[in-house]
């Protein structure tokens, strides 16, 4: 299969867009799959994708802070809870949107080959 993209590529058929990578090889699954799902698809999964992982960030960092004692802004006086609740989303946000640790990078993969197995088909079930 790959060697009928790459022939394709040559071509001019995919040649318009970089080659997505996977672990320092091109990922050509991901390149043949981004043809077939439209250009508002593709801002919504990545969306979607970065919104997990600052999810899953913020999780992260409230699980670091919880056990915190003391005094000061990661302390456990009455008034932090809700502020370091709001500091740590913030956090996961900035970390998410700066790169993150790549957990959105292959849930955007994901989300970008289900969609072309489906036939190009956005959330709204309209054709792309």
């Amino acid at each position: 299969m790959q060697s009928g993209l790459a022939s394709n590529i040559h071509s001019g058929a995919l040649a318009k867009a970089p080659i997505p990578s996977i672990n320092g090889r091109p990922d050509y699954d991901l390149a043949a799959a981004l043809t077939k799902v439209s250009p508002q698809a593709q801002a919504k999964a990545k969306a979607s994708a970065q919104d997990f992982e600052a999810m899953f960030l913020n999780s992260m960092f409230s699980q670091m802070t919880s056990g915190l004692k003391g005094e000061g802004p990661f302390g456990s006086t009455t008034g932090t809870g809700v502020w370091r609740s709001m500091l740590t989303e913030q956090y996961s946000k900035s970390f998410a949107k700066a790169g993150g640790v790549g957990i959105s990078n292959d849930v955007y993969r994901t989300l970008i080959l289900q969609q072309a197995s489906r036939g190009g088909q956005t959330t709204q079930g309209k054709q792309a």
